[in-house]
């Protein structure tokens, strides 16, 4: 697999609230507020700064030969820290795992539970909305959803529920807009229940085969209208005049 780009500093999606920090020193900032029980550094500079070291070299030593397959060592080496200085972040590669997967899934619900104020009353908006968010997410952070993706196989039983339940997070908010739409009759009262299900693969293609995308010169735009298209046309009566 290609070598995965860091963004330095992001835009979070337009929210009605707060937008959480997607930068890697947000989100690091982020693990280490609500990890104080595991990560035993306590000056946040200095741990921010190894964390970001930590999970850089994971997720890229991941996304190139796997999870399951990298060693403490191969860590180590990667992030130029000590077996010493990794342990005072985490006690095993569960642990990190469940860090990793912890993080992706409180960004998705953040992000995706505040929207703009404009498009709470107005189901078609909102869901028009909640995919140009969920797919800008998942391009701002490319590395934690190919992660979390192309790994899922290989967790261990608990770590595995956490990404099945993440997935069904992702089909639940979607879900309750497409309901409001039906009980406002904005959407077909015959809406398949399959529907929110079927969305989240079309999300999740745009990241885990991003080489297709790029070797067609399809923007991100382009595949977030593509994909708004789809939606609509299936659940919105006269779709065409949208």
């Amino acid at each position: 697999m290609a070598q995965l780009n860091y963004r330095s500093d992001v835009s979070a999606p337009e929210a009605g609230g707060d937008k959480p920090a997607l930068s890697m020193e947000g989100m690091c900032r982020d693990i280490l507020a609500r990890h104080e029980d595991t990560i035993s550094v306590r000056n946040p500079s200095i741990a921010v700064l190894r964390l970001k070291r930590i999970l850089v070299a994971a997720l890229d030593l991941s996304n190139s030969g796997g999870f399951q397959a990298m060693s403490l060592r191969d860590l180590s080496e990667k992030s130029g820290m000590s077996t010493g200085g990794l342990y005072a972040y985490f006690d095993s590669k569960t642990t990190l795992l469940r860090m990793i997967l912890a993080q992706v899934t409180h960004v998705v619900e953040t992000v995706l539970t505040d929207p703009p104020e404009a498009v709470t009353d107005d189901p078609v908006a909102h869901l028009r909305w909640m995919v140009d968010a969920h797919l800008r997410l998942t391009e701002d952070l490319l590395p934690w959803f190919v992660f979390a993706f192309m790994e899922a196989k290989n967790f261990p039983p608990a770590e595995r529920r956490l990404a099945i339940d993440s997935e069904a997070l992702t089909e639940g908010l979607f879900a309750d807009v497409i309901k409001t739409g039906i009980a406002q009759g904005q959407f077909r009262s015959e809406t398949s229940e399959l529907l929110p299900a079927l969305i989240k693969p079309l999300l999740q293609d745009w990241y885990v085969k991003r080489a297709k995308y790029r070797r067609r010169e399809i923007s991100l735009e382009a595949y977030s209208g593509t994909v708004k298209d789809i939606i609509l046309r299936y659940c919105v009566p006269n779709a065409g005049e949208l």
